[in-house]
Order: structure tokens, then C-alpha cells, then sequence
């Protein structure tokens, strides 16, 4: 058997330590997407990270007492996280409910006896939906000349010759879109009053209500073109795709939020292609703040457009990461959470926009920019496939995004407004399951808008 020389040996053996290093490298990247799935199918669901930069770290050889004194300190600090106060007494009813009082007296011959006092105990009390008939009653009237014929007019109606008023149509879009009741549940609620109406009846109001709303959308539209800072993000909806009897075609809702006006714009496309928000940020000039979505990249290098990243996102990386390289990963999350604090300390002083921008300048620009130092230099050292990795290149990438809510009070730390909008279309995804036509879907998305910007303006819908 031919013998090796020594430089090939040396090439032999180079070879197999590269062959076992990317085993390596592999074996911690599919661990990690273990690590990750198993906290996303098990672990808890929230993103807030809850640490103490200052907490010592219990050693494995610590002395019986100093480990159960540490053990005590760790049980104080968590009861005192989760410590909430306590009601004193029951909540007070709402008193713009009208009342109705039961006079109850003690049963037997009172006629001996003087009314010292009373004692009053009150309830909520509730009646189901009272459902009545509005009947219009138009008298006609004849000239005694008989020149002619006069009748009242009757009163415009949401649907021309049907039989819904405004008020049952608005209960059932509200059923609908803010309490996720499905129309085939308002059916049977109907039928429990003993009122049996079709499935495509109520459909063809549901239709015809939403009809009705188009110009105010169409108004709504123009007035979302013209906001100076918009946030942007997208949710799918299943709709049922006529080319493939039984099929659904997975469509998007392009939601556009303007946070200083709270105005909420829902848009359906079919596509999530980059193309989808010309229509409505190729005029855009402004704030525009968004995940980090490949999409919104080309608007937001557009001239006249300062693109504001969302530290949200760049915080559930890191949370990914935590079972990754939980070291790195909790750094990274307390300094965050140092950034959540500032903001949390001027929503409770109701801080103006100028004072909002001075403290974050005073307390937020020098954890971001420790931050930045920190990732900068630890990002040399890690596997850019590590989720630890991916976390780190997700914040570095956009860094310029993420720190440009400093320079106005006016903006957000990150896009939650947004993606709160959103969860009424989650929750009545999965009661309704699909939009039964692409143009059904666009009709979903004007009631979306209306009932979501009622949500932020405290408006009963």
C-alpha cells in the first residue's frame, strides 16, 4: 500500500476537520430549530423578557446558606413581578343603565310599626335582543277638487324595498367583524326568536350593507395618502378561488395605520408582491414604519421618506435565540427592555412629543448605542446561521431603522399599533375560515377599517 506523504496527510486530516466542523456547525443550527419549535408549540407565548442585569447567577458549589438566601432573593423578586393590587370592594355598576327599582317590604301586619331605614342591593340584569317590527304608516290625502294625490315620503332606507333596518344591519356587521360571529350562528340566534330567515337572505344583507359604505372607504383612502407617518403590515386571509371548485387562494390584507390620527386603512390584494403598495406609498413622503419585509425596502430608500425599523421584531430574534445562546441573547434582551422602560416611563407622565424626544436622547441613546457597539463586535464571532447569528444580522442591518425614532416624540418605539389592528382579523379567521370571493374579501376590509379605527378611538361600532 502506497504510504502518504506528509503533505497530504496534513490535507487528508485539513479536510476532515472542515468535514467535521460543518457537521458541527449543522448539528447546532437543527438543534436550535429544535430548541425554537419546541418553545413555540410549548413554551410560553408572550415576548416579554423579564431579567435583572444586577442579579448574581447561582453558583453550582455555593454554600447551603449563601444558595438558600439567593433562592429566597429570586422568590421575592418574582412575587414581587408578579404582585398585583388588590380591588377594595366590588366595581361600581355603570350608571348611565337605567334602573329599576323592586320595592320589597317584610310579609305580616305593619300597621304597628315605623320605616326605620332601607337596605339596597343591586344586580346587572340583562333582556336577549328584542326584535320588533317597524311598520311605516303613510295616510294619503285627495283634493276635494280632485286635482291630485299627497303622500308622506318614506324615510330613506339602508336597502331600497328590503325589509332590515339600520339598526339589525349593524348588529349583524358588528356580530360579524368585531365579535367574529359567523352569519350561520346570527342564523341560529335568529331562529331561537322564532324569526326564520334564509342563509342567502342574510348574506344579501350583509353584502348590501357593505355596498353602502364604499364611498365613505373610498374617502378614507384619500385621507391615508395624505398622512406624513404611516405604519404598514400585512396579514393573509383564505379566500375561496373560483378557478378551483373546492380550493382557497391565500390573500393578503395590507393594513396602513397612522398612529398620530389613529386611522386605520385595510387594502386586500390577492399578491404580497412588492408592487401591491404602490398605490398607496408611491406619493407617500414622510415617517414609514415597518417590519423587516423585503417589500417595503425600495419605499423606504425612496427620497423624501425616513424608514423607521420596529424594535419589536428585532426583540422576538433575540427571544428566539435564547435557547441558542441564552448568554448573548438575555445581553441583548435587558438592554432592549431598557429601551421599553423609557417609553414606559413617558406614556405615565403624559410627556409631551419634545419632552418624549429629550428623554429618550437622555436615556435611550446610550443604550442603543452600547448596543450597537456590543453587536458589532460580537457578530464577528458568531454563525451567521445560528439563530443567535440571524438575530444579530437582523438588528445590524437595519440599525439606521431602528434608531430613527430618536430624532421625533411623535414616533414609535416599534410597529405594535399596527399588528394590533390586526387581531380582529386573526380571531374571525378562524371562526369564519374564508372569504367566499376576492371582492367579498375587499368589501371585509372597509369594515375592518371602520370597526378598527373605532377600536382606537374608543368608539362603540
Amino acid at each position: 500500500m502506497e504510504q502518504l506523504s506528509k503533505e497530504d496527510l496534513l490535507k487528508v486530516i485539513s479536510s476532515r476537520d472542515e468535514a467535521l466542523s460543518e457537521r458541527d456547525r449543522r448539528i447546532a443550527y437543527l438543534e436550535s430549530q429544535l430548541a425554537m419549535v419546541r418553545r413555540m408549540q410549548f413554551g410560553q407565548k408572550r415576548e416579554r423578557f423579564e431579567g435583572d442585569p444586577n442579579q448574581t447567577a447561582l453558583p453550582f458549589d455555593a454554600a447551603p446558606a449563601e444558595a438558600e438566601q439567593q433562592q429566597e432573593e429570586v422568590k421575592q423578586k418574582i412575587e414581587y413581578v408578579r404582585k398585583r393590587p388588590n380591588h377594595k370592594g366590588r366595581a361600581k355598576l355603570p350608571e348611565h343603565l337605567a334602573v329599576e327599582e323592586i320595592e320589597i317590604h317584610p310579609e305580616g301586619d305593619l300597621s304597628d310599626m315605623v320605616c326605620i331605614g332601607k337596605e339596597v342591593t343591586e344586580e346587572l340584569e340583562c333582556e336577549p335582543a328584542r326584535f320588533y317590527i317597524k311598520r311605516y304608516i303613510r295616510y294619503k290625502y285627495a283634493a276635494k277638487n280632485g286635482e291630485g294625490v299627497t303622500i308622506a315620503e318614506l324615510p330613506e332606507r339602508v336597502i331600497d324595498k328590503g325589509i332590515p333596518g339600520a339598526g339589525l344591519l349593524a348588529m349583524i356587521l358588528t356580530d360579524k367583524y368585531v365579535d367574529h360571529l359567523p352569519l350561520y350562528r346570527q342564523k341560529q340566534r335568529f331562529a331561537r326568536e322564532n324569526i326564520r330567515i334564509p342563509s342567502s337572505t342574510i348574506e344579501g344583507w350583509t353584502r348590501e350593507a357593505l355596498i353602502k359604505l364604499h364611498p365613505l372607504y373610498e374617502q378614507l383612502i384619500f385621507d391615508t395618502k395624505t398622512k406624513g407617518y404611516l405604519q404598514v403590515d400585512e396579514t393573509v386571509i383564505k379566500v375561496l378561488d373560483s378557478e378551483k371548485k373546492g380550493a382557497t387562494h391565500q390573500g393578503y390584507y395590507w393594513v396602513y395605520h397612522s398612529p398620530l390620527d389613529k386611522t386605520v386603512l385595510f387594502d386586500y390584494n390577492p399578491s404580497r408582491g412588492g408592487h401591491v403598495p404602490r398605490s398607496m406609498l408611491d406619493n407617500f413622503r414622510g415617517y414609514l414604519q415597518t417590519d423587516g419585509y423585503a417589500a417595503y425596502e425600495k419605499y423606504g430608500k425612496k427620497k423624501g421618506i425616513t424608514h423607521l425599523a420596529c424594535w419589536a421584531h428585532a426583540r422576538r430574534e433575540f427571544e428566539r435565540a435564547l435557547d441558542n445562546d441564552k448568554a448573548r441573547a438575555a445581553k441583548a434582551l435587558l438592554m432592549i427592555q431598557q429601551l421599553y422602560a423609557v417609553e414606559r416611563k413617558a406614556r405615565e407622565e403624559g410627556l409631551t412629543a419634545e419632552q418624549t424626544k429629550g428623554l429618550r436622547l437622555k436615556e435611550s441613546l446610550p443604550v442603543i448605542n452600547e448596543l450597537g457597539k456590543w453587536i458589532f463586535e460580537e457578530i464577528k464571532s458568531t454563525l451567521p446561521k445560528s439563530q443567535i447569528g440571524k438575530a444579530m444580522a437582523y438588528a445590524y442591518a437595519r440599525w439606521d431603522g431602528l434608531s430613527a425614532y430618536l430624532n421625533d416624540g411623535n414616533l414609535q418605539i416599534d410597529n405594535n399599533l399596527c399588528e394590533n389592528a390586526l387581531r380582529g382579523v386573526a380571531l374571525g379567521r378562524k371562526n369564519y375560515l374564508f372569504a367566499g370571493s376576492h371582492e367579498a374579501a375587499q368589501r371585509a376590509a372597509m369594515i375592518y377599517s371602520f370597526f378598527a379605527t373605532c377600536k382606537k378611538h374608543e368608539v362603540n361600532p
